[in-house]
């Protein structure tokens, strides 16, 4: 069937969810509902059967709506209406919530009901949840909403009537996000803060400027004046609360009349130059299973299977983090285990280089040939790794170099929800990360070539079909951590694993003779050189536009209809 995506944004969802739909056999297009002109536009060339919108900020046209069968992905259950579905559920601490298909109606989130999926509400950030829990649910309604709509025979259920009650939520302000250090209990403040993880972030006052605060975790140990900065870790700063303390990672400092648009960075690198005289209290590696507190690199070991996990906000990886990284992989290959797990959480796996931090830096151009360089050095060490077998477990989603770092591990486990952009190209990137090497030897040459060049998401399931990935693990975002657990001590098992990890070395040793690593590094820098530090490259423009959130930032735009 034709379907039109239509979108604000070429997000995680609505990627996913084309990816989806193609891989049932559909024929999705998108369209950017930048304005409603452009929304016609699409409708007239693509002739579409069916109209899905995973994502919108602005209500369809009626002239669309009216016309087409327009189904709307709201992410709330039956009967709630209003913006700011996730921030009520996890404010108002909800344990199961739901998405719910419906159809365009003059009457915002009011039309019939097409599909609705319920979910699991863990304690986790909005955004985590929104990528998670939410979008398998998304996923599952839209997959029934369009066999329905496909059979001719469905009716769907109007959603007015007592069947269905109408909750009417508001926007979801500041006013209601604002932490009040000195009354809120840590569990308050943590709740405040995973509700606007990612956007728009709570607005505070710190150190006598206005700031947006980004993400949430707990701290067990430190204490101090509620408010107040009592310690730094990897970028991240622990501020008390009246009973505790959390760990927030980022900030954004609130825009001014008239100044240039803000973005996110770590917490410590956005307040150089004020912050306070705290210490820097690093976590164990391998942190003691009763503590409660934040690290973003964990190692633990269960016989022959070490898992090093790691997590990043949104997946970006800056130079420091790629050599904290490096400096804990070395540390797990000391280890005397035969499989070593590379990531293994829930969430993003990774998304390559640190746009963000690359942007804030007085040179971007020397920033980003950091952090490529930091980048290899890290993809290097995996490919490199002859004595163990190497997994990379990917409980999210994972993009540019963050494919490429996956790609260098022996097998590659996806959780069926995971969505990979294995290109560099919306970048304006000729890409590194020894990709030349690493994605012809997993799907070929050609199809390594047409993924570049088509920038387009894939699925977990279609990665498994095209070599990407080795294995679909179906899991709950929850449940996947322990699921990889549990089939790296499968693996560890295995009888033969001894002559795997003999011919894995041979292999690398006939590979190395063959083209040495130093080869494709060096013809893949070279290239990503002249893109650094050229003033007028493409890349330079694309960078400020996806941090900035301004129009033609790449990531926000895909695959639109013709």
């Amino acid at each position: 069937m034709r379907i039109l995506l239509v979108a604000s944004a070429f997000n995680s969802l609505t990627q996913r969810i084309q990816a989806d739909l193609s891989d049932r056999g559909h024929t999705p297009a998108l369209a950017l509902a930048t304005e409603d002109e452009v929304v016609r536009a699409a409708v007239r060339r693509y002739a579409p059967e069916l109209i899905v919108a995973p994502m919108l900020r602005t209500a369809l046209p009626e002239d669309v709506w009216s016309a087409h069968t327009c189904l709307i992905v709201h992410p709330g259950p039956p009967g709630d209406r209003g913006p700011s579905s996730l921030d009520w559920a996890i404010h108002t601490g909800a344990e199961r919530w739901a998405v719910t298909v419906l159809q365009a109606d003059a009457e915002m989130d009011a039309g019939d009901i097409w599909a609705t999926v319920p979910f699991e509400v863990p304690a986790v950030g909005k955004s985590d949840l929104y990528r998670g829990e939410a979008g398998d649910a998304a996923v599952a309604a839209v997959a029934l909403a369009v066999e329905r709509f496909a059979s001719g025979r469905h009716k769907p259920q109007p959603q007015h009537g007592p069947e269905v009650e109408a909750v009417c939520r508001p926007y979801f302000r500041q006013e209601v996000r604002r932490i009040d250090w000195s009354a809120d209990s840590s569990e308050t403040v943590l709740r405040k803060l995973r509700g606007a993880d990612s956007q728009p972030g709570v607005l505070d006052e710190l150190l006598g400027a206005q700031w947006y605060l980004h993400g949430g975790h707990p701290e067990d140990e430190l204490r101090g004046t509620p408010g107040a900065i009592v310690a730094t870790r990897a970028g991240a700063i622990c501020r008390a609360t009246r009973d505790g303390a959390v760990w927030i990672p980022e900030l954004r400092r609130r825009r001014t009349p008239g100044g240039p648009v803000t973005f996110k960075r770590p917490a410590v690198d956005a307040l150089a130059g004020c912050l306070p005289p705290v210490p820097e209290v690093p976590a164990p590696l391998e942190l003691p299973g009763h503590r409660r507190t934040w690290t973003d690199i964990g190692y633990r070991e269960d016989g022959e299977v070490g898992r090093l996990r790691f997590s990043f906000p949104g997946g970006a990886m800056s130079t420091a983090h790629c050599r904290r990284l490096l400096a804990a992989y070395r540390f797990a290959l000391s280890r005397p285990t035969s499989v070593l797990v590379l990531g293994g959480a829930r969430d993003f796996f990774s998304n390559g280089i640190h746009l963000n931090v690359i942007e804030a830096a007085a040179d971007p151009a020397e920033e980003s040939w950091a952090n490529i360089n930091a980048m290899d050095d890290l993809v290097e060490a995996v490919l490199r790794t002859t004595d163990r077998l190497v997994v990379a477990a990917l409980g999210g989603n994972a993009a540019a170099g963050g494919v490429m770092l996956a790609l260098a591990a022996d097998e590659v486990w996806c959780r069926a929800g995971a969505v990979l952009n294995p290109h560099y190209r919306l970048m304006g990137l000729y890409g590194s990360e020894y990709w030349t090497y690493t994605l012809p030897r997993r799907v070929g040459g050609d199809r390594a070539e047409r993924l570049m060049r088509e920038a387009a998401p894939v699925s977990a399931a279609a990665a498994v079909g095209l070599g990407l990935a080795d294995r679909l693990v179906a899991a709950s975002p929850e449940g996947f951590p322990d699921e990889a657990a549990r089939m790296a001590e499968q693996l560890a098992g295995y009888r033969a694993l001894a002559r795997r990890i003999a011919d894995k070395g041979a292999v690398r040793v006939r590979d190395e003779a063959a083209k040495p690593l130093a080869a494709y590094r060096h013809e893949e820098l070279n290239r990503m050189h002249r893109t650094f530090f050229r003033a007028d490259d493409p890349y330079h423009a694309l960078r400020r536009a996806f941090v900035r959130k301004e129009a033609g930032g790449a990531g926000r735009a895909g695959p639109v209809a013709t």
